[in-house]
């Protein structure tokens, strides 16, 4: 698999840089300049994923190294083909990593992707000491191609002229553009970061002006030979995927809940499944589907509107009851639960599991995740090893159903006491969010989950308990799976396959 489209990875110094800021700002102008810009966010994060996508008007993806193995991360950057330029924005700071050595940092994203580096510095209160710092960042790692350098919240124009000479005397790489120090913050935040992009009411208005902002401030045209710079690099081809017969599965997706990675429908869709979405705070009922599929977001946000929705808690309770699939994270194990307590107030949910979640002021779970599934469920084979992350505020304080975990966490919080995966029939709900490219047999069990459903629908319908010549469907406690032509759907397979190995 071979990419050659030309590369940035917009990264900086520590958290609240600004690069958030410069690549939106990037990807917008160079949208509007009538360049396909295809836009990662390194890591797990959903939000500013959303972001770089709306400015680019493209599916803004993912790309981590710790979630993907190789082959998957050279899948997710050829997913977002084609382009005229690929634009990956950095977290934290540029060798910030999952250890001392800065594994899976941006840095190691940039090597494996062959990308320069452009480098937002925030020269608050500093002039030569801006320097300091970018030939740090330029010596600590030879393989790591820092290529230019974005000065971001510049206070005067002498400002500007001390720390662009300070740099040109360590021959650091070319300072390309000096952002001014600015009063008004244009992207709004809360208690998981960004407001969503579904949520701000004048997002497109925001993201015009932070292009005006940066396009002012920087040599685009500079910029974009740099990521020509970039040369051909090569990844492992992907196994194919071979698509079982169609089911349709119900997407949860609204202001409330909004955290799907792209690939994560898209491989649902490859898997033979029909997405229909749905919305928890305007739908009053189900449509015809065979599986439900709960994301992340922010239930607390919208508890009210939740909860006054009864039809559609009632409807997806009595179709769990009644053995449909159902599979949630975070947001969507809140909206699961029989309560949900904000701000000391209860508020009843789907009562999908009896269950009381309370969110929290402060973060109950944050970052990666690596489990093994070691008791039966239908969704993953026991010995299953699983990587993904979390981020809530959010945790289950009580309830019948909070005992009922399938995961032990090596590393992550879950639900408590080294334990996710709560589990009750067919219905999964975790802190743990999954990517499809680092867990590739995930939408294949669970559509394949939706097929027995759908099978066991047809059997109840035509009055029998199954179809002649065929084995009756079971609630299997192995993982699901088809077969080797993708047809027929059966318990006890070997579930999905070990994330991230």
């Amino acid at each position: 698999m071979l990419l050659s489209t030309p590369r940035l990875v917009v990264a900086g110094l520590a958290g609240d840089s600004g690069k958030t800021l410069v690549t939106l700002g990037l990807a917008r102008a160079f949208t509007t300049r009538g360049l396909r810009v295809a836009p990662f966010k390194k890591g797990p994060d959903y939000i500013d994923a959303a972001w770089l996508g709306s400015a680019a008007r493209a599916p803004g993806r993912n790309l981590d190294t710790f979630l993907m193995p190789s082959e998957a991360l050279g899948l997710a950057l050829v997913r977002g083909m084609p382009a005229d330029l690929v634009l990956i924005e950095g977290n934290r700071g540029l060798y910030d990593g999952f250890d001392a050595g800065g594994s899976h940092s941006t840095a190691e994203l940039a090597k494996r992707s062959a990308a320069p580096v452009v480098l937002v510095v925030d020269v608050t209160k500093m002039t030569r000491t801006a320097a300091a710092l970018v030939q740090g960042c330029t010596t600590l790692d030879p393989d790591v191609n820092v290529a230019a350098v974005v000065l971001n919240r510049v206070g005067t124009e002498r400002h500007e002229t001390i720390v662009r000479e300070a740099i040109r005397r360590i021959s650091g790489p070319p300072v390309l553009g000096a952002i001014p120090r600015i009063s008004d913050e244009p992207l709004p935040g809360r208690h998981m970061g960004l407001v969503t992009t579904v949520e701000h009411p004048q997002r497109d208005d925001t993201l015009e002006r932070v292009a005006q902002r940066i396009e002012a401030h920087t040599n685009l045209d500079a910029l974009l030979e740099v990521a020509r710079s970039a040369p051909e690099v090569t990844f492992p081809e992907p196994p194919a995927r071979h698509p079982g017969t169609p089911v349709r599965i119900g997407v949860f997706r609204d202001e409330a809940l909004s955290f799907y990675y792209p690939e994560n429908l898209e491989a649902l869709e490859e898997a033979g499944a029909t997405l229909v979405f749905v919305s928890p705070l305007a739908d009053r009922e189900l449509p015809e589907v065979d599986a439900l599929y709960f994301g992340g977001g922010f239930p607390e946000v919208h508890v009210d509107r939740l909860a006054s929705n009864g039809p559609i808690r009632e409807a997806v309770r009595t179709a769990a009851a009644d053995g449909m699939p159902v599979y949630a994270e975070c947001g969507g194990l809140m909206f699961l639960a029989r309560e949900l307590i904000v701000d000391g107030v209860s508020r009843p949910m789907a009562g999908v599991l009896d269950l009381v979640v309370e969110h929290k002021a402060m973060p109950q779970g944050h970052g990666y995740v690596e489990a093994e599934v070691d008791r039966p469920n239908p969704f993953f084979a026991p010995g299953t090893r699983l990587r993904g992350h979390e981020f809530h505020y959010s945790r289950v304080v009580s309830g019948n159903d909070s005992g009922a975990t399938t995961l032990r966490l090596d590393r992550g919080r879950g639900v408590g006491s080294g334990r996710d995966g709560l589990v009750k029939d067919r219905v999964w709900a975790s802190y743990l969010h999954l990517h499809a490219l680092g867990a590739p047999a995930w939408a294949t069990s669970f559509a394949a989950l939706a097929r027995i459903y759908h099978r066991e629908r047809v059997d109840a319908s035509r009055g029998s308990a199954h179809l002649p010549g065929e084995a009756p469907s079971v609630r299997g406690t192995g993982g699901a799976r088809d077969d080797e032509n993708g047809n027929e759907p059966e318990q006890g397979g070997p579930g999905v396959a070990a994330a991230g190995a």
